[in-house]
């Protein structure tokens, strides 16, 4: 028997990335929703998790609708709410001290940490956190009060590390250039939830109520997606819609256990699969 085949077999839940997998920009990808109805009727379980941290997981949700495609709030993980939810975890299981956070993000982010308690603050000098994320207004006083921020001691917790993001106008700037230009400016490396670290992994998987061997992560980016999926023991499937090409998957080492055109040819492998 296959690798392939012994993995789709035993997989009882999907982690799908988002950008790149589910959409591009603002166009929906071919099968999505064919894919959930078929996770669903075949009694699976699927999340969505995504390093985006701009949004709530119900504005991902209204997003998501706005596609056509429907999905309940529980069923999204962004890297804003992995990371506030992270951090809340650090402060009541490993005593941590609550404490104001500086933040340098979008409002996903800051709804984020305030429903798992935290305040927040634009003075660098009461600033116990400093949680940097993708910031579409970024500013250099936001910049410069964050650094301050960093270098007076508040530990620099960041979001994810993608360099860039596929946008309808090509690659853009991600989380991880702005952290980049933190690390610099602050002599500090950020302590990073989302993927491909495993801070975000193993939130998916409790959600979902499952183990590594039952679970397959679903992404268009070796790197970010794939690479910290396979550390984890995840069964592991790049698709074709987004940044890495085949080439990049099967060169990798080691490469993902499937590799799919689409969620299309993924759902009919997956069928496939289910039918020996």
């Amino acid at each position: 028997m296959s690798r392939e085949l012994s993995g789709l077999r035993m997989v009882r839940g999907v982690l799908f990335d988002m950008d790149g997998v589910i959409y591009v920009g603002t166009q929906p990808l071919p099968g999505v929703q064919a894919a959930l109805d078929y996770l669903t009727t075949t009694g699976r379980t699927f999340l969505f998790v995504t390093n985006n941290a701009s949004k709530t997981s119900e504005q991902f949700v209204e997003r998501l609708a706005e596609m056509d495609i429907h999905v309940r709030p529980e069923q999204v993980l962004g890297s804003a709410e992995a990371t506030a939810a992270w951090l809340a975890g650090q402060v009541t299981h490993q005593n941590w001290p609550r404490g104001p956070v500086i933040v340098m993000g979008q409002d996903g982010l800051k709804v984020a940490l305030r429903k798992h308690g935290f305040e927040l603050t634009t003075d660098p000098h009461q600033a116990r956190y400093a949680v940097a994320g993708i910031n579409f207004q970024l500013t250099y006083e936001e910049l410069a009060n964050v650094t301050l921020a960093i270098r007076g001691g508040a530990k620099f917790i960041g979001t994810n590390s993608d360099a860039t993001y596929p946008s309808e106008r090509g690659h853009l700037p991600g989380a991880g250039s702005i952290l980049a230009l933190l690390t610099t400016a602050s002599g500090q490396s950020p302590l990073v939830i989302g993927k491909p670290n495993r801070g975000m992994y193993e939130q998916a998987i409790a959600r979902l109520n499952l183990t590594v061997g039952q679970t397959l992560m679903v992404g268009d980016r070796y790197d970010t997606d794939i690479s910290g999926a396979i550390g984890l023991g995840l069964w592991t499937a790049g698709v074709l819609t987004g940044i890495s090409s085949r080439a990049d998957f099967e060169q990798a080492s080691p490469p993902p256990d499937v590799i799919a055109e689409n969620l299309i040819d993924l759902v009919d492998r997956l069928r496939w699969a289910d039918q020996q």
